[in-house]
């Protein structure tokens, strides 16, 4: 079976969607899920809890409850050290990453034709 190559981008940089997320700010499991379902970065809600799962086994996030005031209790989100980290990280290999890859694969010109 052939995974299209839009399925196999998003998975390689979900994760790093997720921890750019949580540098912004605490959220939880249903935001997490407009954020990156709008763009089309995960599939739905149910494609998010494990990478939550393998990000916090990692130590790159933590959860907590918080009352609403006004509705059940949520399951929040926040990005840890190592996360801010391994975030870091990323943003210092995107860049360069993106620039070769677009320099290989980019369209020809038609003067180059």
């Amino acid at each position: 079976m052939v995974v299209p190559v839009g399925a196999q981008l998003r998975k390689g940089v979900a994760e790093y969607c997720i921890l750019g997320l949580l540098a912004r700010e605490q959220m939880y499991g249903w935001q997490l899920s407009e954020a990156l379902s709008k763009p089309g970065l995960i599939a739905s809600i149910g494609t998010l809890y494990p990478i939550l799962s393998r990000l916090r086994e990692r130590g790159l996030i933590a959860s907590f409850e918080q009352d609403t005031g006004s509705g059940p209790v949520r399951k929040y989100y926040r990005l840890t050290g190592q996360g801010e980290s391994e975030l870091e990280r990323f943003r210092e290999q995107w860049g360069p990453f993106v620039a070769a890859v677009t320099e290989i694969v980019g369209e020809v010109g038609d003067d180059e034709h």
